[in-house]
């Protein structure tokens, strides 16, 4: 059975809680890390705990992913998603990955700060992988061990400066300033018997109330076993650390056909990102101080929820 489990701040304290309905009951123990929390509590565990209930609307809910932990995202990791942004799915022989900065990891409900700077500030709705155990070296992850590697999942809005992530050629700056990373609000872990739900979540993401994104994991290009299989041989991971899968489409970034690609490339850099810039400025989808922004992950029939995030956009202050 899967059990949501809450990181938060209650009369100065930081401390864990299993959250049922409305109502946290916390865990015995104090965790710097998710992965100390993970690894010291078993689902079975957590279920069994009870006592010292607090309502959640009396606690600060943080992000169950610490800041101590890596950030690791993929993209372009939906069918559709890849379709619009120029690309096909069925010739993509590459996992696309890229980090974030862990600094601009925030609690589910943060107001997301969009720098003087930005023009085209971006959403996009995610499920990130929470690591169970350490990757030290090259391994292989089947749907049949993947809950040896993986301990739950959370809501992820990758928030992106398209104007610094494209021009500029760098997903790292354009995708790391400070509240870009809501995570949460609470990390659904899951049993063994739970992972084939993975295939099943539904992602829904609204700007003042119209959907923007809605697709399922079921489209994914890249499955979780399978990344985390080349990412094995690629570089280290702790228990706690977080895997961001990708987001659906209907991103506010616009991206030209193929063929008009192609022609701008022969008229020179300047020309080409002056053009981009210039059909971005037309999409009105781009964020705008004062839009709220609600990302929500679960089955069809609820039996798992991640919950809700909702983000107020602001401009940076002066």
């Amino acid at each position: 059975m899967a059990i949501n489990v809450v990181h938060y701040e209650h009369q100065g304290r930081k401390a864990w809680g299993v959250l049922r309905g409305t109502r946290v009951t916390p865990v015995p123990g104090e965790f710097a890390t998710t992965g100390e929390f993970i690894g010291a509590n078993s689902i079975e565990t957590l279920a069994a705990l009870h006592g010292g209930e607090l309502e959640v609307s009396s606690v600060r809910v943080r992000s169950p992913v610490t800041r101590n932990q890596q950030f690791v995202c993929q993209g372009a990791n939906y069918r559709q998603h890849m379709i619009e942004s120029g690309m096909d799915p069925d010739a993509k022989h590459f996992n696309m990955i890229f980090t974030k900065a862990r600094s601009c990891i925030v609690p589910a409900d943060s107001d997301v700060v969009r720098p003087r700077q930005v023009k085209f500030l971006d959403y996009e709705i995610e499920l990130g992988l929470v690591l169970r155990s350490a990757i030290t070296g090259k391994c292989v992850v089947t749907e049949a061990n993947l809950h040896e590697f993986v301990a739950g999942v959370v809501i992820v809005n990758d928030y992106s400066a398209r104007d610094v992530q494209i021009p500029q050629m760098q997903f790292y700056k354009g995708k790391s300033f400070r509240t870009f990373g809501p995570v949460g609000p609470h990390l659904c872990l899951l049993e063994p018997g739970d992972m084939p739900v993975l295939k099943r979540l539904r992602l829904t993401l609204t700007v003042n109330g119209e959907v923007r994104q809605d697709d399922s994991t079921s489209n994914l290009v890249y499955g979780h076993a399978e990344t985390l299989t080349e990412l094995s041989g690629v570089q280290d991971f702790a228990p706690g650390d977080l895997i961001a899968t990708g987001t659906p489409a209907g991103c506010a970034l616009s991206i030209p056909s193929p063929l008009v690609l192609r022609i701008v490339t022969f008229l020179g850099e300047k020309f080409r990102w002056r053009m981009f810039l210039k059909v971005q400025a037309r999409r009105t989808q781009y964020l705008k101080s004062g839009d709220v922004v609600e990302a929500r992950i679960r089955t069809e029939d609820g039996a798992i929820d991640l919950g809700m995030q909702r983000n107020r956009i602001v401009e940076e202050a002066a």
